[in-house]
């Protein structure tokens, strides 16, 4: 998710770490810098030319502070103007005064709407809501289908009836939701490959029919211009109350992102990064700069870890590595634990300076699928007792796994390791080290 641009406006600012002092002339010359980089991610033009124009003006004649150097003020001016340009603070989605609140989702096909309403059903349901899902795109082939098999996934309903128009499935889908105690439908509109008269037409008839608390504009952020583009004839119709951006974790420039909002003048309320139905995120306008510029999102990464953390499951991991008791069942669970967050590239995007790896270093996420496969090839006596692998095991693990003898070696040497260094981290050890980092020890 935007790699692309932050290595260039990387490569831009290391330009400006290397001044002594903020003059026109510098700023004019790293800001030339920035506005390629912006113009190369395929963000907007006028967007690009009047945010260059902003940071400019802050610049130039800022003091630069003791704590600062004049390449940090004009990075931090530059952070300060891409938050006010994606949103500045989060925007929730609207709730009814008396329920059910009733969000449409509209979009051209192949955006990723019903995929993204199914997302948005299981988002709600995870806060506490009782969602319901509403079919109502008619015209794509297997869309009612679709909506319902993602539905049995989240266990969410689904109100479709085949045969009819979507303005009478969108009404009765109301009137379901009330009778059936549901506090929130989303209906699924139909989409085109293009923006059309009739779809036109078919979405404002559903709007005027079912008068929604909300609407979520689906783009795929992929497309670039050709997302602001449709964003803008969406929102001459529709008015729309918010826009999703679908398929970020594959958008490496971000031109969509940067773009859209000052073109739509409506909050991004959330992004898609993953096909999963829990790969999706409300957009936090200062968390989103902090990732363009490089310096990670440590408060997103956080978030993610607490909502797979489970506490009695690290307490009895903390005692067992204080008893030096930990096995490759543990480490798989561990493993488990990982991924459950996200691919391993996401996660290592939060963290701050992971960007100043080369360009060509890829996370390899096939390496954890291997000693996954390994540790599950073993014997519960082999994960427990790794010393009694011997060779006639290796090669035993290595064909069950698929891998090869050198790899089952390479696993548990780095195991043996491990261990070595969690025996020096017992109770005390571990007290000394964190009052030696400053950290209160309990």
């Amino acid at each position: 998710m935007f790699e692309s641009l932050t290595q260039k406006l990387e490569t831009a600012f290391k330009k400006l770490r290397g001044q002594g002092k903020i003059t026109p002339q510098n700023v004019e010359d790293s800001l030339r810098e920035v506005r390629r980089a912006l113009l190369d991610a395929d963000v907007n033009y006028k967007v690009a030319k009047q945010f260059i124009e902003d940071v400019q003006k802050r610049a130039i004649g800022q003091e630069v502070l003791s704590s600062f150097t004049p390449g940090q003020l004009i990075i931090k001016i530059i952070n300060d103007e891409m938050v006010k340009l994606l949103g500045e603070s989060k925007m929730d989605i609207a709730s009814a005064q008396t329920p059910p609140t009733v969000i449409l989702v509209a979009g051209l096909q192949g955006s990723g709407k019903t995929t993204f309403s199914a997302k948005l059903a299981n988002h709600l349901k995870s806060k506490g809501r009782f969602p319901l899902l509403a079919a109502a795109d008619v015209h794509r082939p297997a869309a009612i289908d679709q909506l319902e098999v993602l539905g049995k996934q989240i266990e969410v309903p689904v109100y479709a009836e085949r045969g009819t128009g979507a303005v009478k499935i969108a009404k009765e889908s109301v009137n379901f939701a009330r009778k059936n105690v549901r506090d929130t439908v989303i209906i699924d509109t139909a989409g085109r490959l293009h923006v059309d008269e009739e779809m036109m037409k078919e979405v404002e008839a559903v709007r005027d029919a079912v008068k929604p608390d909300e609407i979520l504009f689906v783009v795929d952020a992929m497309t670039g211009q050709d997302a602001v583009n449709a964003a803008r004839a969406f929102y001459e119709r529709l008015n729309f109350d918010g826009v999703v951006l679908t398929k970020l974790d594959g958008d490496s420039r971000g031109g969509a992102a940067l773009s859209i909002r000052a073109v739509v003048k409506k909050p991004i309320k959330f992004i898609g990064i993953g096909e999963k139905l829990d790969a999706l995120e409300q957009f936090f306008p200062d968390r989103i700069a902090s990732r363009i510029l490089g310096m990670g999102d440590i408060v997103t990464l956080v978030e993610k870890a607490q909502e797979h953390f489970d506490e009695e499951k690290a307490v009895k991991m903390e005692e067992k590595l204080r008893k030096s008791q930990f096995t490759f069942e543990d480490f798989l669970d561990q493993l488990r634990e990982v991924k459950k967050m996200g691919p391993i590239s996401q996660v290592m995007g939060m963290i701050p300076g992971m960007n100043k790896l080369p360009a060509n270093a890829e996370i390899d996420e096939r390496g954890l699928v291997r000693v996954e496969a390994i540790i599950q090839s073993m014997t519960a006596e082999e994960r427990s007792r790794p010393g009694i692998i011997n060779g006639t095991r290796r090669r035993r693990i290595a064909l069950g796994s698929g891998t090869t003898v050198q790899d089952v070696n390479r696993l548990l040497k780095q195991f043996e390791e491990m261990q070595k260094m969690m025996k020096k981290l017992k109770k005390g050890n571990m007290r000394r080290m964190m009052q030696g980092m400053n950290f209160p020890a309990n």
